[in-house]
């Protein structure tokens, strides 16, 4: 899978999506991993360190929206990035649909796959659960 990870562009997001370790296990499963230019710098990862695992730097969102299977991001898509967003494409982030109707037409509207951080359930070893 190809697999984008932009740059954070929400008011006071720093944060990136995916750090180079992920980047690296990533790479190591066979998936394609491209980063936007200075994406992991408000977490303190270099360009550098996302190369050295393998994954790729791409100079725009734009380039990364349009080459990734799968986009990688913390926050959910602001308005700005709604048009980038694509039928089929895999949105992994979190998402507010409850509070955001707007959001969810957009996404409804984009035909893209929305995958939610906290829908996501592994069974977990020995949990009662």
């Amino acid at each position: 899978m190809k697999i984008g990870v932009p740059k954070e562009i929400k008011t006071n997001e720093n944060r990136i999506a995916l750090a180079p370790a992920g980047a690296e296990a990533l790479v190591a499963a066979g998936h394609t991993v491209s980063v936007e230019q200075g994406a992991g710098a408000g977490s303190g990862f270099s360009d550098d360190a996302y190369r050295a695992v393998g994954a790729s730097i791409l100079p725009t969102a734009d380039e990364v929206w349009r080459q990734a299977e799968m986009i990688m991001k913390v926050k959910e898509p602001i308005a700005v990035e709604w048009p980038r967003m694509r039928r089929g494409q895999v949105i992994y982030t979190y998402f507010h649909f409850a509070a955001a109707e707007d959001l969810t037409r957009a996404v409804i509207d984009s035909g893209a796959i929305a995958v939610a951080y906290a829908t996501v359930q592994i069974p977990v070893a020995n949990c009662p659960c």
